[in-house]
């Protein structure tokens, strides 16, 4: 999604130069990765989250480019709908107190953006779903005017060769239809990157996806779309719908959906992008003239940028990630599990919580993994997705077990162990970790709050869609306070 292109039509030719061109890239990255050319000294940690804008009376606002402007901050860009900002936090080492580093760089940047915001007559607010939006909301007209954003719902809607169908069932039942990828702009995230060596990234990764159900049981926060209450964290499947580039025919066929949890643990980052070239054709085949081997052997680092952007089309939840700083090669883990929200300390206490567990698993001497099946892990993710802070999920050794227990009795000494070996200072990681215990303690992350607030309006005679409006406003004004979610009256 991040890619800069230009709106263009693509030839039957293009497909196929495309295609050579993805293959020699793999071809030069599976060398590059044998010959150990990557910066692996001082690894960093970064974050991007994505913010939805509203009006004063929580409505969206259609006022990306206005707000853009007003913010004149290169931290900030678009993202795909007029009602999208997105922020992208300077990088850093998590010990020398980046955790508070973090926190304080997002505030400061949250506090000004929203200041500067409100003088388009806008207002910045981090969920994970906004519920406020309407069917209208969510139309073609209202993508961002980048170009990239119109020429991947066109291609996306173009493979798939019919209407994109949304079909949730939740404790109330959603289905529509849609003419392109906009319902997709109703996902607001927040991204977490560990930058890691290619011997570690395999460990990181499947840590990634074996408590990405864990993550969302903690952290989930978008339980509402269009009006009707779904799954505790509704961004999975509408995410999993609003690109998907299968007809009905080819799900009956078990064609592999480009949002996609995977089907095995893997053994190194290249597993990753030979699935991508293997299953996933073009949707973007935009070709330069690169010659990656060119490059390589005249001691240089080629861009891969037609492997990247290839691989930035097929949105893993846990995303393998190439990039260059400086002319030098790096490899991430993009976790892209979490929604945006509530508040700035609950984001920072998500991270804190998934860098630390993710450390610790994979620096174990006997890998959860080689304990859990893969099935498994997927069947969590999807089951804390719906049921959000009361999802019983299974864990190796245990059983089945309510996630708040898993965390508070097992999984919250192994984050501060693995917070320890990051350098987190112990009082950033009790403040921070003291946040996700006293989640599970009171059964309430930002979901539980909002469907709880939603519930008490409409007891008091306000219908659904007033109860969504006015428990909005409270969350906003409660999000800009930075108190933890927990804390929140009802």
């Amino acid at each position: 999604m991040g890619e800069e292109v230009d709106l263009q039509e693509f030839t039957r030719a293009d497909r196929t130069r495309h295609r050579e061109k993805v293959r020699r890239c793999l071809d030069v990255f599976a060398r590059m990765l044998r010959e150990s050319r990557f910066d692996i000294e001082d690894p960093m940690t970064g974050m991007e989250i994505e913010f939805n804008l509203v009006d004063d009376d929580g409505r969206p606002a259609l006022k990306s480019a206005e707000a853009l402007e007003a913010i004149a901050s290169p931290h900030f860009q678009t993202e795909l709908a007029q009602f999208n900002l997105e922020i992208n936090v300077l990088p850093r080492h998590l010990g020398e107190r980046g955790a508070t580093g973090f926190e304080a760089d997002l505030r400061t940047s949250l506090n000004q953006a929203e200041a500067r915001s409100n003088e388009v007559h806008a207002h910045m607010v981090m969920i994970g779903i906004l519920p406020t939006l309407e069917d209208g909301h969510l139309g073609p007209s209202k993508i961002s005017p980048n170009p990239r954003y119109k020429l991947l719902s066109d291609q996306i809607l173009a493979a798939r060769g019919e209407d994109l169908v949304i079909d949730i069932q939740g404790v109330e039942r959603l289905r529509t239809t849609s003419d392109s990828i906009m319902p997709e702009a109703a996902c607001t995230s927040t991204q977490l990157h560990t930058q890691v060596s290619p011997e570690n990234f395999a460990a990181y990764w499947n840590a990634s996806q074996a408590i990405a159900g864990i993550q969302l049981a903690v952290g989930a926060n978008s339980p509402y779309l269009l009006g009707k209450q779904l799954w505790q964290e509704t961004r999975i499947p509408l995410f999993e719908q609003a690109t998907d580039t299968r007809s009905e025919e080819l799900k009956e066929q078990g064609v592999r959906p480009r949002v996609w949890f995977g089907e095995r643990w893997i053994t190194s980052i290249f597993d990753l992008f030979e699935e991508n070239v293997r299953y996933f054709p073009a949707l973007l085949p935009i070709t330069d003239d690169e010659d990656p081997l060119e490059v390589l052997e005249g001691g240089g680092t080629p861009t891969l940028s037609e492997l990247k952007l290839h691989n930035g089309t097929i949105y893993r939840w846990n995303r393998p990630v190439y990039d260059t700083v400086g002319g030098v090669p790096h490899l991430r883990v993009e976790n892209r599990v979490l929604a945006a929200g509530p508040s700035v300390v609950d984001t920072m206490a998500n991270a804190a919580f998934y860098f630390g567990l993710t450390r610790a698993l994979a620096e174990d001497d006997r890998p959860l993994w080689s304990r859990m099946s893969f099935s498994a892990a997927e069947e969590n993710f999807h089951v804390a997705a719906q049921h959000g802070i009361d999802a019983r999920v299974y864990w190796p050794g245990i059983g089945e077990v309510d996630a708040t227990e898993l965390v508070l009795r097992r999984l919250l000494p192994m984050a501060y162990d693995g917070l320890a070996r990051w350098g987190v200072a112990s009082d950033e990681a009790n403040r921070l970790l003291g946040i996700i215990e006293q989640r599970c303690v009171q059964h309430r992350n930002g979901a539980s709050w909002y469907v709880a607030k939603v519930s008490a309006h409409e007891e008091a005679g306000a219908d659904r869609a007033e109860a969504l409006r006015l428990t909005l406003q409270d969350y906003r004004q409660l999000m800009h306070a930075n108190e933890p979610v927990h804390s929140w009256p009802l």
